[in-house]
């Protein structure tokens, strides 16, 4: 039986809300529960979306780490405004939070890139994403060079690589239900910071 979702029984602050969902969501074992959709917008307006993974979150925003260089970081330098959507099939229910993104601190890049397996970090200096290449060997001998280099060493984290924070403004929770008369709850803070709650029609 599917889950409803009342302005009654939601927590007036949207992170308290998303701390709720999480947790049954990980509970639930769902499969990369930390997937997430990320939209961002061109300076000519056009959208482009692809799935990247949270990496932490707080009261502060939602946390994820990419090539700066790469088609996101570049529409993210541009407009900072981006869409973030979770989508957990399992338990019927969507989180969309809407925000500004903006990079993380050097030393929070650092912390996390030296967490990474040792072939995430080469990985992280071989490609260099989004940009055409001739064939895949490009990354190979990318690679074998660089397993060179820092034989022996620290990787240190590359200067086009780090995190960026999602600040959110606004978020939706959806949650499926029968006959297609969905629940939604959106949230939308002022200037203040204050959060008001309110029902959208599915």
């Amino acid at each position: 039986m599917l889950e409803s979702l009342t302005e009654s029984d939601v927590s007036p602050n949207p992170f308290r809300q998303f701390d709720r969902w999480w947790d049954e969501a990980v509970r639930a074992e769902i499969d990369e529960v930390n997937a997430m959709t990320l939209s961002t917008v061109s300076t000519s307006g056009r959208p482009s979306s692809r799935i990247v993974l949270l990496k932490g979150y707080d009261d502060g925003g939602f946390v994820f780490f990419t090539n700066y260089l790469s088609r996101k970081g570049r529409e993210i330098s541009g407009n900072p405004h981006v869409s973030l959507l979770f989508f957990w099939k399992e338990l019927e229910r969507q989180v969309r939070v809407d925000g500004l993104c903006t990079a993380v601190s050097e030393a929070e890049s650092d912390s996390y890139f030296h967490s990474r397996p040792e072939g995430s970090r080469l990985g992280a200096w071989a490609s260099p994403q989004s940009e055409r290449i001739p064939s895949r060997e490009v990354l190979d001998v990318n690679l074998k060079s660089l397993e060179q280099r820092f034989a022996g060493t620290a990787i240190p984290r590359p200067p086009h690589w780090g995190g960026y924070r999602v600040v959110p403004s606004s978020f939706e929770f959806w949650q499926g239900r029968p006959s297609r008369l969905h629940d939604r709850i959106v949230y939308q803070t002022n200037a203040e910071g204050e959060w008001s709650v309110a029902r959208l029609a599915p």
